[in-house]
């Protein structure tokens, strides 16, 4: 038996888990819900170029990523997971843990893949194998990270309202404001980001950029929720950033999240498109949409909210605008810039435009013209 049999082996062993239960949320409403988390070492071969572990027992979890020491060190190779239903006791097939979303908050302690919704799990496999045609090793203290999100109701959001010129910005086109599902309907335990607020140096969104998770489409919209909170606290608790990078979440039915705090309404500084946050509104779609192409209304509910939110400084959803790169980049069709560059981009664009990742997938991606245009209908 070689050393990722050895590694692959059933294993049951005592898990780091962070913080202590919290109270039980009563069911008739909805309250801050506390996120625990298991951590595992992830066995490295020498060498350094592949990775594996099983574990073939856990504690419930229902979302994983797979984060290691430096949180500037990028993963170059294939992550791969698959995990054991809690519900019908069989392990699912393997599937891609996405490893290319770059650097987070700068208070990040670690690096990792995008955090994985698994539905109610008690077992979990990781195998993770460096890309063949490059020199690159492993990062350090690979860690599987299991997160069980817990339970809540999530209260209904607010209706849609117009929209309202916010500090610095001239409300030009007249989207309505859509609703959107508070920080406390989704359960967000506030007290794991006691951090304020940060906001755009400038005041002003100048582009919305599109992401997915790249998690499982087998959620249900009832659990998404819970998908949420388990984002929130892979970021916090097991990355170290100050709160949820994404400003905005959509998932499959169309229901709209607030994302990280500082309100809706205002131009709060997210941790989602590295090089271009200080300029920049994040809508993140729960899933993962290579091939899989979202529904209608995933795109609707995307143009509705980048509609308003770009119609808060007067900026057209079909326009382009400029954004200066904070950080030396390269974009997934090879573009290259330094620090400072000063770049045209479309107000509404995909993650990929800006740094080199798939993200929002292929088929989402396909759609963005579409969502302009929806976005321009919705701004009247």
């Amino acid at each position: 038996m070689n050393w990722v049999q050895m590694a692959a082996a059933a294993v049951t062993g005592v898990f780091a888990l962070q913080g202590a239960p919290g109270p039980a949320v009563p069911s008739d409403g909805p309250g801050p819900v506390a996120a625990h988390s298991q951590t595992r070492a992830v066995p490295v071969a020498p060498g350094r170029r592949d990775a594996a572990v099983r574990l073939s027992a856990t504690r419930p979890f229902s979302l994983l990523g797979v984060t290691w020491d430096d949180p500037r060190a990028r993963l170059t190779g294939t992550a791969e997971f698959r995990t054991r239903s809690a519900v019908s006791g069989q392990w699912s097939g393997w599937s891609a843990l996405d490893a290319d979303d770059g650097p987070g908050d700068a208070s990040a302690r670690r690096g990792g893949t995008s955090a994985v919704w698994a539905g109610p799990s008690d077992g979990a496999e990781v195998r993770i194998v460096v890309d063949s045609d490059t020199t690159a090793v492993l990062p350090t203290g690979l860690r599987l990270d299991l997160i069980d999100p817990g339970g809540g109701t999530p209260v209904t959001p607010a209706a849609g309202s117009p929209a309202q010129p916010a500090d610095g910005g001239t409300a030009t086109l007249g989207a309505v404001r859509p609703a959107i599902t508070s920080r406390a309907g989704w359960g967000a335990d506030e007290s794991i980001s006691p951090a304020a607020p940060q906001y755009l140096p400038g005041g002003k969104v100048k582009a919305v950029v599109v992401h997915h998770t790249a998690g499982s489409n087998a959620y249900a919209c009832a659990d998404a929720p819970a998908v949420v909170r388990g984002i929130y606290a892979y970021h916090v608790q097991q990355l170290g950033w100050r709160d949820i990078g994404y400003n905005f979440l959509v998932d499959k039915c169309g229901t709209l999240y607030e994302g990280r705090k500082g309100g809706v309404d205002q131009p709060v500084l997210g941790a989602h498109a590295y090089g271009f946050n200080t300029e920049t509104s994040g809508i993140a779609v729960l899933g993962t949409y290579t091939t899989a192409a979202p529904g209608e209304a995933v795109t609707s509910a995307v143009a509705r909210l980048a509609a308003w939110k770009l119609g808060q400084y007067g900026v057209s959803p079909t326009g382009t605008t400029t954004l200066t790169a904070g950080a030396d980049g390269t974009n997934y069709f090879g573009k290259a810039w330094t620090l400072g560059t000063r770049l045209s981009m479309p107000t509404i664009h995909g993650h990929r435009d800006g740094y080199n990742t798939q993200c929002p997938g292929d088929a989402l991606y396909a759609e963005l013209t579409r969502i302009r245009t929806l976005a321009a209908q919705a701004a009247g």
